[in-house]
């Protein structure tokens, strides 16, 4: 589930995207056609600051998301800061997820059902956080922070340009469960608010009084590229799979459409959030 924190690891020497970013960014630099670019001018360049370029070409802190966007433009490398920074992103994570995460930004549309918590495209930091912080009780106070940056930095996908077409059906039980306490909860609800105004989403609330239906076992995202065939991601406790065979993948998306057609619908579910919302 979205709660779940961060996995890393791995042989000394072996690609490390992050290490690779820094030095293609100093390559580059060094390397510019109109001649070298010292860090102060580079960070001109890139409408960020000195200390920003320090630090990322050092291997220190997160890279801002828009950043590698902009180096892409600076230096005209056809998206290979943005690739490199999809890989950093998706290391984040644990392993069983990286897969779905590496797939997010190149998606047309993405469909997901949550009967547990907030879908993590949509969650507000202090509710990650509440969330991070109890799936891992051992974990430091920089060690959350890191992964609630990522999981933040991984909302991008939704704010571009051109981002997907977002249908996102989540049980009621998850906006009566008080995660972080009526504050955070009060944020997190506001934040759903926003998300389902937007035109590209669709955002649904299953009501408690629903019926069985068949996705009643865990959480599941429909990932659909330009260039392939849609894929489906379930996911358990620390466990998640991603799904490629058509047939299967036929028959959860099915069962994805009857649970749209059993939800409220967009009106009713803004309704109700902003009763609970109130209420809280």
């Amino acid at each position: 589930m979205d709660a779940i924190g961060d996995e890393t690891g791995g042989a000394e020497g072996a690609y490390d995207p992050r290490r690779q970013f820094a030095e293609e960014c100093r390559s580059a630099r060094e390397l510019h056609p109109q001649g070298p670019l010292n860090q102060t001018q580079l960070a001109k360049l890139a409408s960020t600051s000195k200390s920003t370029i320090s630090r990322l070409e050092t291997c220190v802190g997160l890279i801002p998301p828009g950043l590698p966007a902009r180096l892409d433009q600076v230096f005209s490398t056809d998206g290979l800061f943005k690739r490199l920074h999809e890989e950093i992103t998706a290391q984040t994570f644990p392993v069983h997820s990286r897969r779905r995460i590496e797939l997010e930004p190149k998606a047309v549309s993405i469909s997901a059902w949550s009967p547990t918590v907030v879908p993590g495209l949509l969650q507000t930091a202090p509710y990650a956080r509440a969330l991070l912080r109890e799936g891992d009780p051992r974990a430091s106070d920089d060690e959350v922070a890191t992964l609630v940056r990522a999981r933040m930095a991984r909302q991008e996908v939704l704010k571009g340009n051109s981002p997907p077409d977002f249908s996102v059906v989540i049980c009621e039980s998850v906006l009566r469960r008080n995660v972080g306490g009526p504050d955070v909860m009060r944020e997190q609800l506001s934040a759903l608010l926003t998300h389902g105004s937007r035109r590209t989403t669709v955002l649904q609330v299953m009501p408690l009084s629903a019926e069985t239906h068949g996705l009643m076992d865990g959480s599941m995202s429909i990932l659909t590229t330009a260039d392939d065939p849609p894929v489906i991601y379930t996911e358990g406790i620390r466990s998640g799979t991603i799904i490629e065979d058509p047939s299967t993948v036929r028959l959860l998306a099915r069962s994805y459409d009857v649970l749209t057609a059993s939800a409220l619908s967009r009106d009713a579910s803004a309704s109700l959030i902003r009763k609970l919302m109130e209420a809280s």
